[in-house]
C-alpha cells in the first residue's frame, strides 16, 4: 500500500466512511507521534518550536496542506507550540483523510526548517 503521505484526500461518498478500530490502528503505525483522542474520533499531535516565527511558519505550511487537500484541522497556537487535531466533523469520526493530512504534516518536519 502507498504510504499515507503520498496519498491524496478523497471527497466522494466512499471517503465518508469512518475507519474501523483495526484500520485506524494499522494506519496509525505510520504516525507514531500522533495520539488517538475523543474516544477514537480524532488524532492529535503537539509540535514544539524554537520561537514564534518557526511556529507561525509551520502553521502557514499546515494551512497550505489543508487548502490543497480540502481537509482542515483544528489548531491551537501559542508562542512556541502548535497542537494539531484532526477529525472528520461531518461524520463525527476519524477518517482516512485525517490520517493522510497528518502524514503530510509529519513530512514537513523532514523537509522544512521549523527549528
Amino acid at each position: 500500500m502507498q504510504p499515507l503521505h503520498e496519498q491524496q484526500c478523497q471527497h466522494d461518498e466512499s471517503s465518508r466512511q469512518p475507519l474501523s478500530a483495526e484500520e485506524r490502528d494499522a494506519l496509525l503505525a505510520q504516525l507514531p507521534e500522533w495520539e488517538v483522542v475523543n474516544g477514537g474520533k480524532g488524532i492529535r499531535r503537539t509540535f514544539v518550536f524554537k520561537n514564534y516565527y518557526h511556529t507561525m511558519s509551520f502553521v502557514n505550511a499546515v494551512a497550505w496542506i489543508a487548502n490543497k487537500e480540502a481537509h482542515h484541522p483544528d489548531l491551537e497556537v501559542s508562542y512556541n507550540r502548535c497542537v494539531v487535531t484532526y477529525t472528520t466533523h461531518d461524520m463525527d469520526a476519524l477518517g482516512r483523510n485525517d490520517l493522510i493530512c497528518a502524514a503530510k504534516i509529519d513530512q514537513l518536519l523532514n523537509v522544512g526548517q521549523f527549528g
